[in-house]
């Protein structure tokens, strides 16, 4: 039987935000896919520009606890219960309040919003202390399957950004049946450990040099004694002209407290490289992965024109998407972490995938 609990969510938002001056972000990581598709015609969108004058907004309306498969999964939950359901699910090294904005937006359209912490992350737990603190991509997978089973969600619009993107992606390819329509940042992000043996040219592998720094016992004492500061860095690089203040890093980096936050990151970026074992019952799932299945479902797939970290280019992309389709490109010097760098255009983006 799951438990589930509420408890007061007292964050507030610094909504006095930052201008934009950007180029375009630098594409680099999924070399390998093996496609060949045209590109497809890009929608290009300029994100909306928020009020000069900083502004106090609330955060999410309450942060709920539920079990679900091994963890104890915390989420922050806004719109009416009885809407339809919409998972939004953040990345690395963020935390829920990539949708603190999005989510009201949603919520005010009749929209049931769920917003997990991920494993590792906030206030989630693993329910037993044997469980392998394991960051590979199918795990986080089920995580959020088994999340939708226990709050009773038959079928969801899931969107995403980062391990966000990659998880939802990996849910609408295996189970479709539970997927009624995906928004994705960066578009395809499914993985293989045979795909990341391929070497990459020079400058796309410098763009992964944090991979490479946690495949070593200095990277993880690293990570572990400057979690902030390797965090505040990433998003710095990663968005870098999203002038995010003091006060909206920390409220996210409190996420990282987690005491499995280390193992699982560690572990996620080694499993990529093959340098660790995932878990035997994950596997066939894996190999499902390795083939790189398409999506059929309504997906409408975004990139940020100032996306500092790797991400491949969209026409790279294009084929493994068989259903009802667009590309959105946000400028306006957006970067990686889009939801809550032009959160009007993501929400935007999630209504409209969801159009019948």
């Amino acid at each position: 039987m799951a438990r589930k609990s509420d408890t007061p969510d007292t964050a507030r938002v610094d909504h006095g935000r930052r201008r934009f001056i950007g180029t375009a972000g630098l594409a680099a990581a999924a070399v390998g896919f093996g496609l060949n598709a045209a590109p497809a015609p890009a929608a290009e969108a300029s994100a909306a520009r928020p009020a000069a004058v900083p502004r106090m907004l609330p955060g999410f309306k309450s942060l709920k606890q539920i079990d679900a498969g091994p963890l104890s999964i915390g989420y922050a939950e806004d719109g009416p219960a009885d809407g339809p359901a919409v998972l939004l699910l953040h990345g690395w090294p963020y935390d829920i309040h990539s949708y603190v904005e999005v989510a009201p937006i949603l919520a005010a359209a009749g929209y049931h919003v769920i917003v997990p912490y991920l494993r590792g992350y906030g206030t989630t737990r693993f329910l037993s202390a044997g469980t392998p603190r394991n960051g590979q991509q199918a795990a986080i997978a089920t995580d959020i399957l088994a999340l939708m089973d226990a709050l009773k969600i038959p079928s969801a619009i899931l969107a995403g950004c980062d391990w966000g993107a990659r998880t939802v992606n990996i849910m609408a390819a295996l189970w479709p049946d539970r997927c009624k329509a995906m928004v994705s940042v960066s578009g395809y992000l499914i993985g293989s450990q045979e795909l990341n043996r391929t070497p990459l040219p020079p400058k796309a592998e410098l763009q992964w040099w944090y991979q490479y720094y946690f495949t070593t016992e200095r990277g993880r004492a690293g990570y572990a004694k400057y979690t902030r500061d390797f965090a505040r860095l990433i998003w710095q690089l990663a968005s870098p002209n999203w002038s995010f203040d003091d006060a909206t890093f920390d409220r996210s980096a409190a996420a990282f407290d987690n005491p499995d936050h280390v193992d699982v990151s560690i572990h996620n970026y080694r499993w990529r490289l093959g340098l660790a074992e995932g878990e035997p019952q994950y596997d066939a799932l894996e190999r499902a992965l390795a083939a790189f299945p398409t999506i059929g479902i309504p997906t409408i797939t975004m990139e940020g024109d100032a996306n500092g970290a790797p991400h491949p280019e969209p026409a790279m992309y294009r084929a493994k998407f068989t259903g009802r389709y667009e590309h959105r490109l946000i400028t306006g010097g957006i970067g990686h972490n889009l939801p809550q760098e032009a959160p009007e255009a993501f929400a935007q983006a999630v209504l409209d995938a969801g159009k019948a």
